[in-house]
């Protein structure tokens, strides 16, 4: 059974195949720069087109491996876009994981996008481009919970796109450095995106896109890959609004080469040492391996930490420092995190007791102990699990989005906060609560992908959230103009630091867990404007 037959619900905690009806019939021809691409309609929705797999780059084989994407080239016979595309490179979630499904086809040969509109050429819609999450490891655009059909029913075009994960997207190294016309390596993910929103910019159209409206937004290491693209000064004007989930690089990345360890390059040449290759043929014994032995090396603990690099071309500089400079590119963001991020990345390995979170703290956190204690009070072992959900939750997103909100005081674009607190209907929902990726299903308006017992409640925030994002896309302003009556969103201002909460009402506040931000504004000894 080919994908295209397929989807994935979730069920507790994974995701399993049960069958999908084939689409009614072949949708419109449209001319690319991939070259002509046919997609489907749907049997009920003839206004709708669906377009699987058209290929945006090059297949990244051979001695393209490690290199920046190339152009397509077109063939005579039209692409047949009604299949969902390979994955790229990737190991599976551990098994029993919370977000364990199963592995469909994965393929060096994954440089595709799908898309979804209601329009035709001449309507100019709003554009939304997802980039999705998975740690710059996994993942793919192809996932039903990315499934574009809600939100284009609503009137903007949707694509969702893979990029190159892992070693394959970011391995730096010496050589590979030495053979680039620029003399950087690594960031191979990042220019996949790049391109991916340079096809859109040129073919856009075609599909009743606006190529001067597109929202780039992502989750988790979508978000991240968001954060970069914003800094990246190849990027510019190839979007025109940003949307943030539960992510960003304020913490600082690896440089690709410094006189210090810890650079892109020296990682590379240790990875690659581990593969049995040194010297001066490393780049085309790199490529000579085969995928999978790559891959699982890679896979291994501690093996390999896949992340950008500040390569001066990419990214001139850090991450903090472009956004502290007004270096960014200006255009509005709206960004945000959940309470409880760290429920389905922690699971069971959360502390449950006071002398666990100490021994926590003044381990990983000496500096700042104290004041930790001031900020996360754990005066019992029922505090303690509460204590360092917040307290993880908080350092490793809500920090960073408060932080990207702050920084965009240094252009004129405006930005909008959010907090997403509450918890879907989840078999196990008073342990995971608001969990990572939790309001991904109700920003696409995607519940019926998720097999959970949903509340009228659900629907109304999937509603209410999916009208925010499509009005920011259309406007810079998540304010729908004349649209449904929704509380008003304010913008965000460091004076103020106002923010919308979604939870069992969505209502507007201020300052968000201002005493827990200082503590890690002074953790990250990050200067605010």
């Amino acid at each position: 059974m080919t994908p295209l037959f397929r989807r994935f619900a979730f069920a507790s905690t994974a995701l399993f195949l049960v069958a999908s009806a084939a689409p009614a019939q072949f949708g419109p021809v449209k001319l690319t720069t991939s070259g002509y691409v046919m997609g489907f309609v749907g049997e009920d929705e003839p206004d709708l087109h669906t377009y699987l797999g058209i290929p945006y780059a090059a297949p990244p084989l051979g001695d393209l491996r490690f290199r920046p994407p190339r152009p397509v080239t077109p063939g005579r016979t039209p692409i047949d876009a009604i299949v969902e595309p390979p994955s790229c490179m990737q190991a599976p979630y551990p098994e029993g994981g919370f977000y364990a499904q199963p592995l469909v086809e994965v393929s060096e040969d994954c440089l595709y996008l799908n898309l979804w509109t209601a329009g035709d050429e001449g309507d100019r819609l709003p554009v939304m481009v997802w980039i999705h999450g998975g740690a710059l490891t996994r993942g793919s655009g192809s996932l039903p919970l990315y499934d574009g059909t809600a939100l284009a029913r609503k009137g903007v075009v949707v694509v969702t796109v893979n990029y190159r994960l892992g070693a394959f997207g970011y391995l730096a190294h010496p050589v590979l450095s030495a053979e680039s016309d620029q003399g950087v390596s690594g960031n191979y993910g990042v220019l996949d995106q790049i391109f991916a929103l340079q096809w859109v910019r040129d073919n856009i159209a075609t599909f009743g896109g606006d190529p001067d409206r597109v929202t780039i937004f992502g989750e988790s290491a979508g978000a991240w890959s968001v954060n970069v693209l914003q800094a990246s000064p190849l990027a510019r004007g190839l979007f025109q609004r940003a949307i943030g989930q539960s992510g960003g690089f304020f913490d600082g990345l690896p440089e690709l080469r410094s006189s210090e360890d810890g650079s892109a390059e020296s990682a590379g040449e240790a990875f690659a040492k581990r593969l049995g290759i040194e010297g001066g043929d490393a780049a085309a014994s790199l490529r000579e391996l085969d995928a999978e032995t790559i891959l699982a090396e890679a896979s291994k603990q501690g093996a390999f930490s896949t992340r950008p690099n500040v390569d001066g071309w990419v990214l001139p500089k850090q991450v903090a420092e472009i956004y502290r400079a007004g270096e960014q590119a200006d255009v509005p963001v709206l960004v945000g995190s959940n309470r409880d991020e760290a429920t389905s990345l922690m699971g069971r390995m959360l502390p449950s007791n006071k002398s666990g979170v100490e021994f926590l703290v003044k381990s990983q956190f000496p500096d700042v102990a104290d004041e930790f204690f001031n900020a996360y009070p754990v005066a019992t072992d029922a505090d303690a699990r509460r204590a360092f959900i917040d307290a993880f939750s908080d350092r490793v997103f809500a920090w960073h989005m408060k932080t990207w909100a702050t920084l965009s005081e240094t252009v004129s674009s405006p930005a909008w906060l959010y907090f997403f607190t509450h918890a879907p209907p989840h078999p196990e929902r008073d342990f995971y609560g608001a969990y990572h990726a939790a309001e991904i299903a109700y920003a696409f308006d995607n519940l019926d992908k998720l097999d959970f017992d949903y509340a009228e409640e659900d629907h109304e925030l999937a509603e209410a959230m999916s009208g925010y994002w499509i009005a920011f896309a259309s406007t810079g302003d998540p304010n729908p103009p004349g649209g449904p009556d929704l509380p008003a969103w304010p913008e965000f201002r460091p004076d103020t630091a106002r923010h919308l909460e979604f939870g069992s009402t969505i209502e507007a506040g201020s300052h968000l867990h201002r005493d827990r931000m200082a503590l890690w504004d002074r953790f990250f000894e990050v200067t605010q404007p």
